[in-house]
């Protein structure tokens, strides 16, 4: 299943340090999810603002996949959408876990000014998402797909910004496998659209 790559792609966050001494590297092998990692106790403003923003965009993104499981009718689209469901699920709960070990809160206070200077957020209206359960079945999946793809590029650029002005690195680490896992599925869904 679809599902089992993207969680595997963000679980090896915890074993990719190969300059770490055995001992160090024996907790992140009894990891069993990636909500289990933790982050460290260095971090940046950058870090903070790209989990904040990622969570966000997640909870959001949690929305849509949920109403695509439910109304899709290709099986492709349906599998997309219950693989990000799992795999973001995980990846709320490690972010949500790394903000409170730095004590800071897992929301942003304003999604269109806080951030306005790093493209405001979100890209995707509440009403954009609202539409979707209402919508006619034969123009679901179309509109589903356009919407998901932009709302998967909101989140690469995050992992860029954070990739370029991050402190942490087990939050570099997980920006770059957020880049790698949403590419790939703007690739899938540009060529759902497609087909």
């Amino acid at each position: 299943m679809a599902a089992a790559p993207l969680l595997l792609g963000a679980c090896g966050t915890a074993a990719d340090k190969p300059e770490a001494a055995p001992a160090a590297t024996a907790p992140a092998q009894n990891v069993k999810n990636v909500s289990e990692i933790t982050a460290g106790s260095t971090f940046n403003d950058t870090d903070v603002m790209f989990l904040q923003m990622l969570i966000d965009n997640q909870q959001q993104g949690q929305q849509m996949a949920q109403i695509a499981a439910e109304r899709a009718t290709r099986p492709e689209v349906v599998e997309l959408a219950e693989a990000v469901q799992v795999t973001q699920a995980d990846e709320i709960k490690m972010m949500t876990n790394w903000l409170t070990e730095w004590g800071k809160p897992a929301t942003l206070d304003e999604r269109t000014s806080l951030h306005a200077d790093h493209g405001g957020l979100p890209a995707t209206s509440e009403k954009e998402i609202a539409a979707l359960k209402t919508m006619k079945k034969a123009q679901f999946e179309t509109a589903f797909l356009n919407l998901f793809l932009g709302h998967q590029h909101n989140a690469v650029e995050f992992a860029q910004l954070e990739l370029s002005k991050g402190g942490n690195e087990q939050a570099k680490a997980f920006a770059e496998r957020v880049k790698q896992s949403r590419t790939d599925q703007v690739q899938q869904m540009l060529k759902l659209l497609a087909g």
